[in-house]
């Protein structure tokens, strides 16, 4: 029985600092390998000015000041409450990883353990930095599949991760109970590291390139200035500072409201266990990888001789610290621990011991139990906030150590150059809004809690805390039609049941049971007509005098005529694609801006920054709450929505691409001729309280047609057939426009100077390394999903950025980045999934004509071609 003096610990006292670690073993739970003396607060020193101001003095914020002094940056300033690493830095278990199960923040990985490896040696400060590798283990055959989704969405990183066998599990970990074990998932160099140490190595890095390190320097008020500046004050005095970054940690809430922002962070309590020596581990030659039992949902690493054991409880039994939400923070907390409660994580216990019995007759020796913070999703908060002028965010981190390195590099590198360095936008702080309450943070904090080692199913859905306030004017219509899915606060129908269908919410990494529903709303769009529900989607408003310079500015294609719309792209300084939006010109001056749900606020602090840098005379008003949206598309669509209007729908009367606000049944709408299906179709924006008479009265007129529902799942697989390219996959801030095909979009030789024109002609000189092309697979139960590795001649070479099913030629479909000198059509190559490589071959796309080709080629007498 694990034990401590024969009995179950209740609310032990652990000191403030247990005892150093040992030179070449394990270190001891929060010891100072690498404190020797510790540099303290210079308490002469004081900036009046600063270019930047960090509030926090954790790892986080202490490494974003380590990466901007070393950049170059003069007058970086660091204030800390109390004393670096106070908080939740300084009793983290310290685990670091390459794994991450996202995309992007591999990359965030993968950089800090880089920098963690030589920043001994760059600073003289020891970290006590281990690296035994670590090792992920599936006792089920679906955590198996869930290791080969990994693997190929690991395969194009510079990670080295591998899948393997029982026998070489049992070789690297001796002590495991091998009766239940599949396969393991083995990452080279995973391990951990003193917090402690890492955070003074970090600072004595920041002071070394010149920057400030103030503590203790209580944060006591933020004040705005009319130039974008702030002042920052402290008990010491203030501070003038270009721009501040929250890197507060549980505290960041309370920074957060001393400007009016409601940050959704919310204090959860996580414990682990630290067994004395046990003489198993003691006889070891080599350190133990760090285990992860997923299924029992914990972790277990060396500590010493002994065992260090972290689990991760359910939602209902986990502890969040509440009232911290409700009362604020306790003004003196900042090296404290809670009282320990090892019945709540007993079950976990259990498990553990049989796993690795030898924890049956370890002691326990140490409980921490400390707050860390998660945000409603468990990612972090990185980057500058929409509607407060030179306010960054560094908060929500429930992983802060693993982190710290790449955040802070990352965030210095947009500071200091303008734009993301890469894609992140999983981390952006605009990912929220107004509909994010208390309520909701902590409902999703504990379900993202207990959620921690859950299998991570494509298409995945969770449902804590939902609906939010932001619901279409159909939801209620729809609900029980329908499987929804979350976007952005809203609830949007993936895809449509009929009776006798299964309903559940059935995730799997093969087809499911959406597959055969989402091929009949496919062929609903393709020969009837089909509504959707599109009003998540970002809406935006934007007038004045300077609006057409404005907007000339921001986006590379032109700007379309008054009753038209179009497509345009803003592109960073150095010619990525920030956005796509569709830019429709209502009336001389004013225009109406749509962009998908996610990347609202993402666009819109990108706009206003634009119109402030520019001094540009507009208003801007975000309306995406006001309005709700209907698509309308299928080959019937006009006949039906004829029926509801007087004014005239033929091609000749409103042609593609044409904007003009109009009444359904007396209901007021403005009408985009457009669909992301690729088929005749409309957009409808109207009033969000007249959506369900609107979806009435269409629905009703359409009988004779069959109109019917479909979902995004639906409009996936059309788009895909179309070659639609959506942002967040075939482009983001890691591309640039000429390699995903957008030159269509893209009008170098327009006069206006907009963003990233003299990057993007510099890309065009240069040549293109790589180019997106259509694939299609003959794969048997799976499709790819986007961020699959693409092999050829034995190597990887490219990835996926988006798939589905092609219900026209039944097979899968997919987009894909290949060099260059692979990017011909004809050209084979491979789609690894699941462990398979499934040939594919690259196509002339579009693989289906766009309704609005197919009728310009009949026109034309183009039938052949066709």
């Amino acid at each position: 029985m694990l034990r401590s003096g024969g009995q179950w610990l209740r609310g032990l006292r652990l000191p403030r600092f247990p005892p150093r670690g040992t030179p070449g073993r394990p270190r001891s739970v929060c010891s100072r390998e690498g404190e020797g003396n510790p540099p303290s607060s210079a308490e002469t020193q004081w900036k009046d000015r600063a270019e930047t101001v960090i509030i926090g003095g954790g790892c986080v914020g202490v490494s974003l000041a380590y990466h901007l002094a070393k950049a170059g940056m003069k007058d970086v300033v660091l204030l800390e409450k109390s004393e670096l690493t106070a908080g939740s830095t300084w009793h983290a278990a310290g685990l670091t990883t390459y794994f991450h199960p996202g995309i992007n923040l591999k990359k965030i990985h993968y950089y800090s353990i880089k920098l963690y490896e030589k920043l001994e040696e760059e600073t003289g400060q020891a970290v006590g930095f281990h690296q035994p590798g670590s090792i992920r283990i599936a006792t089920t055959p679906v955590r198996v599949d869930e290791f080969k989704y990994q693997m190929t969405r690991t395969g194009w990183h510079a990670t080295e991760q591998y899948i393997i066998e029982p026998e070489k599990i049992q070789e690297m970990f001796p002590l495991l109970n091998m009766n239940k074990i599949l396969a393991g998932l083995y990452n080279p160099g995973d391990g951990h590291i003193d917090p402690y140490s890492l955070t003074m190595a970090l600072a004595a890095g920041a002071r070394k390139y010149g920057a400030l390190l103030k503590y203790p320097a209580l944060v006591t008020s933020l004040k705005p200035r009319s130039d974008g500046t702030w002042d920052v004050e402290t008990p010491q005095g203030s501070v003038r500072a270009n721009r501040i970054v929250n890197a507060a940690g549980f505290w960041a809430r309370e920074v957060g409201k001393m400007i009016g922002l409601e940050h959704p962070l919310i204090p959860v309590q996580h414990q682990y266990v630290v067994t004395s020596s046990i003489p198993e581990v003691k006889a070891l030659k080599r350190e133990l990888p760090v285990l992860r039992d997923l299924e029992g949902s914990f972790y277990l690493r060396q500590e010493r001789d002994g065992l260090l054991f972290g689990p991760y409880e359910s939602q209902e039994k986990m502890k969040v610290q509440d009232t911290w939400v409700t009362n604020g923070v306790p003004p003196g907390f900042g090296k404290e621990l809670f009282e320990s409660d090892l019945d709540r994580i007993m079950e976990h216990i259990e498990i553990a011991m049989e796993m690795v019995p030898v924890l049956k007759k370890a002691d326990i020796i140490n409980v921490v139990n400390g707050p860390i913070t998660y945000s409603p999703d468990i990612l972090p908060m990185v980057g500058p906030h929409q509607g407060v002028r030179n306010y960054w965010v560094a908060v929500g981190f429930g992983y802060g150590i693993i982190h710290a390195g790449g955040v802070g590099k990352y965030l210095s590198d947009w500071i200091l150059h303008g734009e993301p360095p890469f894609d992140l936008i999983e981390l952006d702080p605009n990912r929220y809004g107004k509909w994010t309450t208390t309520q909701y943070t902590e409902a999703k904090a504990r379900e993202s809690y207990g959620f921690n080692n859950i299998v991570g199913y494509p298409k995945e859905e969770r449902f804590a805390g939902r609906p939010t306030q932001r619901v279409s004017g159909l939801y209620k219509t729809l609900e029980s039609k329908c499987s929804m899915g979350f976007h952005a606060g809203w609830e949007q129908p993936h895809w449509f049941y009929k009776p006798g269908q299964d309903t559940g919410y059935r995730p799997s990494f093969r087809r499911t049971n959406w597959f055969e529903p989402v091929g009949s709303e496919y062929k609903q769009v393709m020969q009837r007509v089909g509504v959707i529900d599109l009003s998540p989607f970002g809406k935006f408003n934007i007038k004045g005098q300077d609006s057409i310079r404005l907007l000339d500015h921001l986006f590379a294609n032109v700007i379309p005529k008054v009753g038209f719309t179009n497509i345009s792209h803003m592109l960073t300084p150095k010619g990525r694609v920030y956005a796509e939006l569709t830019v429709s010109h209502q009336s001389p001056g004013e225009f109406l801006l749509v962009t998908g749900s996610g990347s609202e606020l993402h666009d819109l602090r990108w706009i206003e920054e634009e119109a402030v840098r520019g001094r540009y005379d507009v208003e801007i008003k975000n309306v995406t709450d006001e309005f709700g949206v209907l698509g309308v598309a299928g080959p019937h669509a006009r006949k039906v929505l004829q029926k509801l209007t007087s004014e005239d729908l033929s091609d000749d009367a409103f042609k593609f691409l044409q904007t003009k606000s109009l009444k359904f049944s007396n209901i007021p709408v403005t009408a985009i001729r457009i669909s992301y299906t690729g088929e005749l179709g409309w957009e409808l924006y109207h009033r969000r309280e007249d959506s369900a008479a609107l979806y009435d009265v269409i629905m009703n007129a359409g009988q004779e047609e069959g109109i019917d529902n479909f979902g995004t799942y639906a409009m996936n697989a059309l788009r895909l057939e179309k070659a639609f390219r959506a942002w967040g996959s075939e482009m983001n801030c890691d591309t640039n426009p000429l390699e995903a095909g957008l030159e269509y979009f893209v009008k170098l030789n327009k006069p206006a100077d907009f963003i990233g024109k003299e990057a993007l002609k510099q890309i065009r000189a240069k040549g293109l390394t790589r180019r997106l092309v259509c694939l299609t697979l003959a794969t048997d139960d799976v499709d790819p999903e986007g961020n699959e590795s693409v092999w050829w001649n034995g190597k990887v070479v490219g990835n996926t950025t988006s798939g589905s099913y092609s219900y026209s030629i039944q097979k899968s479909l997919a987009f894909a980045y290949v060099p260059i000198e692979l990017s011909q059509v004809g050209q084979q190559v491979e789609v690894e999934l699941l462990g398979r490589n499934y040939p594919a071959t690259i196509i002339q796309e579009p693989l289906v004509l766009t309704e609005q080709t197919r009728n310009q080629l009949q026109k034309n007498g183009g039938k052949d071609k066709m």
